[in-house]
């Protein structure tokens, strides 16, 4: 046989794994749209009819709006919290102590090591009493998801880092006149924009849908999306496959605009 023929026969077997496989994927999301959008659907294989009624109650559902409103700025003081405090510290320890990235690697996996009904009742205990109440307040959930944001951010910017070799980088800015935090900011930064990018989306994708500690460390005191979607399980079928629809749908458009950022920025 032909090279040229197994070839084109090798990838046509690829792009049909592919393929099957994002369809696999694909199907379960395509029928909780179909079904939120449907008018009723319980005894026959497709719904008696279709409406947008479901999507216009929930985007005028004002605890809805303020549920997805304190879910973006949990996320966001969590991700801002990350940013401030891995990025100095990443730099330190790739440049200055590159033996103690070893040791990071570690840490960082702690928050995965402890189920997070046994972190939430250690939290609550921890918290419970002080000067400062803490427990029920998003402050409380900002610095729980900084922590579960960690390795995320910590593993994108970490392989970031090891592509674009710090230390001949920062060794070419000295000799250029540069000083050590000039060569960080106006030279390292900017290099560092794709794996911050993917840290910040793969993060904010996780943290928005978790349930778990704000359901246990907050709960209606300050309701986020997941938790308001738990409330809302008795609720009609229809409206809550709304939420879910709306909320990945989101998640894919802010991920969208991330990548055409990206695009924009290196075409200039």
């Amino acid at each position: 046989m032909p090279r040229n023929a197994s070839n084109a026969g090798g990838g046509l077997y690829h792009r049909v794994v592919v393929y099957g496989l994002f369809l696999i994927l694909l199907l379960p999301l395509a029928a909780t749209l179909l079904y939120s959008l449907a008018t009723q659907w319980s005894a026959s294989i497709l719904p008696d009819g279709l409406t947008i009624k479901w999507y216009l109650t929930l985007w005028s559902d004002p605890r809805f709006l303020a549920a997805f409103g304190k879910s973006l700025l949990v996320c966001a003081g969590a991700l801002v919290l990350s940013v401030v405090l891995v990025l100095p510290l990443m730099f330190v320890v790739h440049y200055y102590f590159p033996r103690l990235d070893a040791l990071m690697n570690v840490l960082i996996l702690l928050p995965f090591a402890v189920p997070p009904v046994v972190s939430s009742v250690g939290l609550l205990q921890l918290y419970a009493a002080g000067p400062i109440p803490l427990v029920g307040t998003p402050w409380m959930l900002i610095g729980c998801y900084f922590t579960i944001a960690l390795p995320f951010m910590y593993r994108a910017i970490g392989n970031n880092l090891q592509a674009i070799n710090l230390h001949d980088l920062m060794d070419a800015a000295h000799l250029l006149g540069a000083s050590t935090w000039q060569a960080a900011l106006l030279v390292l930064l900017p290099n560092l924009r794709k794996g911050l990018m993917a840290a910040l989306f793969l993060s904010f994708s996780f943290l928005i849908g978790e349930f778990v500690f704000a359901n246990l460390l907050v709960g209606t005191r300050y309701e986020t999306l997941q938790v308001f979607l738990n409330n809302m399980r008795n609720s009609s079928g229809h409206y809550t496959s709304a939420v879910v629809v709306s909320y990945f749908f989101f998640v894919l458009l802010l991920t969208w605009a991330a990548n055409r950022l990206n695009k924009d920025k290196e075409r200039t």
